[in-house]
């Protein structure tokens, strides 16, 4: 979805252009917000006026968003400026757009678990601290799709971990890897997958 982004970061960096990341993001999110073709469609007249949430504190910093992000089949990109913050990399500062298919999960997941506040350990990565990661973690692919702004480790307060990578699984929405010695799950919107 982000891959034309990627190759004119990719192009501009390689020139050692003026343009920044941050410019490109900007002015690149809301057509890429428009573009996006969201995870669960719905009947057009239940599309028209649902209302998406999530609620969740980054574990970090302690930030919080907790709000709509979509109203039926449109995300709100007043909404994602404020997602892709709170789920920045917290080690960089570096701010990033998250692939709204990965927020629905995320709202699927606390609909279903019922539970008021999920507790995010890892959104966006970039690719310095993915490389750091790797050198000091077990786990931590060399292609992450935290760098893609396609994935988030999560907990869910009060929600076995076992219990919340079956709902995960069960969507078949995404990659789904069970963490059960740390107490998280990690989803993304790659292949149907788990581990």
């Amino acid at each position: 979805m982000f891959d034309s982004v990627f190759d004119f970061l990719d192009q501009q960096n390689d020139e050692k252009s003026a343009v920044s990341r941050r410019d490109v993001i900007k002015y690149g999110l809301a057509g890429a917000l428009a573009s996006a073709v969201p995870l669960i469609g719905m009947g057009e007249a239940e599309a028209r006026n649902h209302e998406w949430r999530v609620n969740f504190r980054q574990a970090h910093t302690g930030e919080r968003f907790n709000g709509v992000y979509r109203v039926g089949n449109q995300y709100l990109p007043e909404a994602f400026e404020k997602l892709n913050y709170v789920l920045r990399d917290f080690r960089t500062k570096e701010v990033f757009p998250m692939d709204p298919r990965v927020i629905d999960i995320l709202s699927l997941l606390q609909s279903r678990t019922r539970n008021e506040q999920f507790e995010i350990l890892s959104g966006y990565r970039s690719p310095r601290t993915n490389r750091n990661l790797r050198r000091n973690t077990s786990g931590v692919a060399k292609n992450s799709f935290h760098m893609y702004g396609q994935a988030l480790d999560i907990r869910a307060p009060g929600v076995r971990t076992s219990s919340l990578r079956n709902h995960a699984k069960a969507l078949k929405a995404g990659g789904v890897g069970y963490y059960a010695r740390s107490g998280f799950i990690h989803v993304d919107t790659g292949s149907v997958r788990s581990w």
